[in-house]
């Protein structure tokens, strides 16, 4: 009588296809982590120009003076009541004009005309990477550069 042959798995096998995966893991998992704090990061940076660009159109449209709070210290940009928290991962400081700044937060108006009073947002990611959101005075126009790593 032949014996019939047995499917299946050695031990061996098993425990071989355990620690590839371990490693995958083992590797993946930091590389993850750190894709979601740069996405969070990006995120950060876009909102605040999209906040400081909605801010500029609304004080056009409207014929009205339009103000940006940036607080660093509570971790959110604000215009209108509308609020945007920046996440864990990033530092935040704020430039706005002297005669306008509110307490602890830096402002930036922006008015009808299309001009602002200045200022810009340094936004520091965990890494270390800096980007400057600046507004520009005369023509109110809103720039982002990188700006060179620090400790």
């Amino acid at each position: 009588m032949d014996r019939e042959r047995q499917h299946g798995f050695s031990l061996i096998e098993l425990m071989a296809v355990i620690a590839v995966v371990g490693l995958i893991v083992a590797v993946a998992a930091p590389a993850s982590m750190q894709f979601y704090r740069n996405t969070q990061e990006r995120q950060a940076i876009r909102e605040t120009m999209q906040v400081l660009a909605s801010a500029r159109e609304r004080a056009m449209l409207r014929a009205q003076s339009v103000d940006v709070e940036i607080n660093p210290g509570r971790r959110f940009i604000s215009t209108e009541g509308k609020r945007y928290e920046f996440p864990a991962g990033v530092t935040v400081t704020g430039r706005g004009s002297r005669e306008l700044n509110r307490d602890q937060a830096a402002v930036i108006r922006f008015y009808p005309d299309g001009s602002s009073s200045g200022g810009g947002i340094d936004i520091r990611r965990s890494a270390g990477a800096v980007t400057a959101v600046d507004v520009d005075w005369l023509l109110g126009r809103i720039t982002q550069s990188r700006l060179a790593e620090s400790p």
